[in-house]
């Protein structure tokens, strides 16, 4: 016989997790003590938001689920922001949180929350647990909840008294999940009809996003776009998935992205959409696309098909099976003419020399040459997004980010998360000096730990976002964007002890990307950028 908490442990090393992030508190401190006798790493980060951001991260890289963990009340409600992130960008987490004594639910009793409640809008699936003996299996359907189908956080709660009563432990090597039964394999039907669509068509495009990587299905897309020389366009989740230098990668689409992508989508006459969500920032008008192309969506997900951008084929199931199928079905279509004419439009990049403030195009641009291929790129929300997004080329690592939700203070815990799913991978995190300071007590976990994560800090004393939108749209009435009052992050980051230092104009960029590529452990280089400094 073990304790609840024990069993909670043991669950998670049946299920091989290595690292979880988590800050402890009374109602979960039975699994913390349970948790020092196992190997499993524990990362305590500075607030709880972040355990959730760093399991994102963690997932990410890994291709599983990731433990984020708190205590009840206040410390399971810090998570929700992050459980929303996660949600928006189907990113399998499992979050743990503690509860008060079974006893005492809705007696509202000292740091009571109905956290299942308050985050059934943001999880795939949530448990409160009633019976110790039921910890194995909800623990074993909460990993296959979380990382089949379409990905997404699951929450389990557990009351004090739960974890401290017995139980005879086994977990389940298998699990049947009434209800649930994600589609794996297309219809042959379907996959057939999108095959003579590509045969009638003379202008397709290919559209990937985030789902292409947790379908691992990467190479199935550049295989498919090389056999019939489609051109590539990527939502901003879907960067990465297609190495950023292939002549028929066109870039970004959407409001933020670039011009050759924008173009390509509007001319098809057909659009093969695999594993993205089309939201209005990719796409601002889909009625109009879909009145002049062809649209065939392919997705795990059915609810996810024609939610967004009307569709004339849905293709519902794993997009590595479907793209393995469907090239087994298209025969000898060539369409070299239009990919060459589509891939022409694609302009590099024009960068004018400042003097007197680093042009964060320039160095996002220089920072992606000089990187080697496996960096992993964590960017914030916000201008140094899109500036990330357009000029850092993914070769074959990693671009991260908050998509769907758009959440400021997503990257220095998301990059402590990749760094230690990859630690022999390169991991920069770039961010603003708004966004930096909705994170920046994680620097204290990145010391203890000793986890060398490289930081970027775009510093334009704004929110530099904001400001342009109240710029462009507002009449130039800028007003609450001011970040009067930051401090000064060299030091900041001297009093943690990390090395950093500060680079004012483009004719210091290449001194200082040696000095970030030189450092052994972590390092904040902090830029600074014009504050009227446009995102495109």
């Amino acid at each position: 016989m073990i304790t609840g908490a024990q069993a909670m442990v043991k669950c998670l090393e049946n299920e091989g997790v290595k690292d979880v992030f988590g800050y402890p508190g009374a109602a979960i401190c039975p699994f913390y003590d349970a948790l020092a006798d196992s190997d499993i790493r524990h990362i305590l980060v500075r607030q709880e938001q972040n355990a959730g951001h760093a399991a994102s991260g963690y997932a990410r890289v890994s291709g599983r689920p990731a433990v984020c963990i708190a205590t009840s009340g206040p410390g399971a409600t810090n998570l929700i922001t992050a459980l929303a992130t996660a949600y928006m960008d189907s990113i399998p987490v499992i979050a743990i949180t503690g509860q008060v004594s079974s006893e005492q639910l809705g007696r509202d009793v000292f740091q009571e929350a109905d956290i299942t409640g308050a985050a059934e809008p943001f999880t795939k699936y949530s448990y409160i647990v009633k019976n110790a003996a039921d910890i194995p299996r909800i623990f074993k359907e909460a990993f296959i909840i979380a990382g089949s189908g379409r990905p997404g956080p699951v929450l389990i709660d557990i009351p004090i008294d739960i974890q401290n009563k017995k139980l005879e432990f086994h977990y389940p090597e298998s699990v049947a999940i009434r209800g649930y039964k994600p589609t794996v394999e297309g219809n042959c039907g379907q996959i057939k009809r999108v095959a003579k669509a590509l045969a009638d068509c003379k202008k397709p495009v290919i559209c990937v996003g985030g789902g292409v990587f947790f379908a691992d299905a990467a190479d199935e897309v550049l295989q498919f776009s090389q056999k019939l020389r489609i051109p590539v366009v990527s939502t901003m989740m879907g960067l990465g998935a297609v190495p950023g230098g292939y002549e028929l990668f066109l870039g970004m689409m959407g409001m933020h992205g670039v011009a050759a992508s924008n173009l390509a989508i509007r001319e098809a006459d057909l659009l093969l959409i695999v594993g993205a969500r089309i939201g209005d920032r990719a796409v601002n008008s889909p009625d109009a696309i879909a009145k002049n192309t062809k649209i065939v969506h392919i997705d795990i997900d059915p609810a996810e098909i024609g939610k967004n951008v009307g569709v004339h084929i849905p293709l519902v199931g794993d997009a590595k099976n479907a793209l393995s199928r469907l090239a087994g079905e298209v025969g000898a279509l060539d369409f070299s003419e239009w990919a060459a004419q589509a891939a022409a439009r694609k302009k590099p990049g024009e960068f004018p020399a400042r003097e007197s403030s680093v042009n964060p195009k320039r160095f996002m641009s220089m920072l992606s040459d000089a990187a080697p291929e496996d960096t992993i790129l964590v960017a914030d929300v916000g201008q140094n997004q899109i500036w990330s997004a357009n000029y850092f080329q993914v070769k074959k690592g990693r671009f991260l980010t908050s998509g769907g939700m758009g959440t400021m203070g997503y990257s220095v815990p998301a990059a402590m998360g990749a760094k230690c799913a990859c630690p022999e991978a390169p991991v920069f995190a770039v961010c603003g000096d708004g966004s930096f300071q909705m994170q920046m007590m994680e620097l204290a976990t990145i010391v203890q730990h000793q986890i060398p994560v490289k930081i970027v800090l775009m510093q334009n004393a704004r929110l530099g976002m904001v400001r342009e939108l109240q710029s462009n749209q507002y009449q130039g009435h800028c007003t609450a964007v001011f970040l009067d009052g930051s401090p000064d992050f060299l030091k900041l980051a001297g009093a943690y002890g990390i090395p950093a230092s500060r680079i004012a104009s483009d004719a210091e960029i290449p001194q200082a990307l040696e000095a970030l590529f030189a450092a052994q452990g972590p390092y904040l280089l902090v830029c600074d950028v014009d504050p009227g400094e446009a995102s495109l």
